[in-house]
């Protein structure tokens, strides 16, 4: 198998090159193709002298892996789908079936979210394949954890899709617990940021964890991206009922982190807050909401329910979400209701699951 190009950074390929026998020099020129440019071969590479593309490409590739499926929705939004090959499948302890090359890989795939928004494109993309944070109401925690992407695999997503080079923002809020592969999503964030990578602000990407405490903490001192924190409810006995991980990370503790942190200039801390009927959506949560945040420079986004099986709440109605909305306005806490977009493709928050939903494009 050979090796993916994508993914190192700027010193993984100087020692490259060096151990190659190429000038240093070649390692910038091959970062540009990766990043800048966005090759999809080693041929394309075509400031590398001949002798250097056939040399490389006896042992490396680029690693792009193109979507298997693209479906839009009515609203615009696209959902690209992602095999996951029975190699790497292997390495993420997936099994393969006894016909390895012809089998589908739909149960093995991941997806990534293209939105499109007044003259914005942001990409929705995936850490993980499935997750193991275990929330009750997300389709793709309900798949279990399969393993980490890769950060060539993350940054694969944004050369891949057919909006690469009109995109403006990026969310980490697709398939899998950011945090919870926190090596190659930072290493991502590296080439989208770097002057040698995408050269993208850091003010362009968030990131969107359910609060691993320990790696939550270094992600607040080592990078300058907008962090969003599922919530999703202020009572911690609540909270637990549907999100496990509150008995490891609990909502006070989180809380109690960002706190320590400076968000009043052009970083921005927010809270994912997904309203279910008769659950979470009363005076009660909102007040006791209003007393967990008061005093942080934050955003609460409150984010309607898409109703998925086996679950027993519902989604609360328009006029709760509203007046909830306008409680924590009139308390000091600004807050939004956040539009859902791509709904009738299975693209909606926490409908990720690597399943067909909807028309194909």
């Amino acid at each position: 198998m050979k090796i993916k190009l994508l993914g190192k950074n700027l010193e993984e390929l100087k020692q490259m090159v060096k151990e190659e026998g190429l000038p240093g020099f070649a390692a910038g020129q091959i970062a540009r193709w990766l990043y800048v440019r966005k090759a999809r071969s080693i041929d394309e590479m075509t400031d590398l002298s001949k002798a250097a593309r056939e040399k490389l490409s006896q042992k490396y590739e680029v690693g792009v892996t193109p979507y298997s499926l693209v479906q839009e929705s009515s609203d615009g939004t696209k959902k690209y789908m992602f095999p996951v090959s029975c190699s790497h499948r292997r390495a993420l302890n997936v099994s393969c079936g006894p016909d390895a090359e012809a089998e589908t890989l739909e149960e093995g795939a991941v997806e990534a979210v293209m939105i499109p928004d007044d003259g914005r494109a942001t990409l929705c993309v995936s850490s993980q394949s499935g997750c193991r944070m275990g929330c009750r109401f997300c389709m793709t925690g309900r798949q279990g954890f399969h393993g980490n992407l890769s950060a060539a695999d993350i940054i694969s997503q944004f050369i891949a899709v057919d909006e690469t080079d009109e995109l403006t923002n990026a969310v980490f809020m697709g398939m899998g617990e950011p945090l919870d592969n926190y090596e190659n999503v930072m290493r991502a964030i590296e080439i989208l940021t770097a002057d040698w990578g995408f050269a993208w602000s850091p003010k362009r990407i968030t990131v969107s964890t359910i609060g691993v405490l320990p790696n939550l903490k270094r992600f607040l001192d080592e990078s300058r991206c907008h962090l969003a924190v599922s919530l999703h409810n202020p009572f911690a006995t609540e909270r637990l009922s549907v999100m496990p991980v509150q008995k490891a990370w609990a909502a006070e503790d989180i809380i109690s982190l960002i706190r320590q942190y400076d968000f009043t200039g052009q970083r921005r801390v927010s809270f994912e807050y997904t309203m279910f009927a008769g659950f979470n959506d009363t005076k009660a949560h909102a007040d006791a909401l209003v007393r967990m945040l008061r005093g942080i420079e934050c955003r609460v986004n409150l984010i309607r329910f898409h109703r998925i099986p086996d679950f027993p709440y519902g989604t609360s109605p328009d006029v709760i979400i509203n007046n909830f909305r306008q409680r924590l306005n009139n308390s000091g806490i600004t807050a939004t209701v956040r539009a859902s977009r791509g709904e009738d493709i299975l693209a909606a928050c926490g409908m990720l699951a690597g399943k067909h939903g909807g028309k194909t494009s």
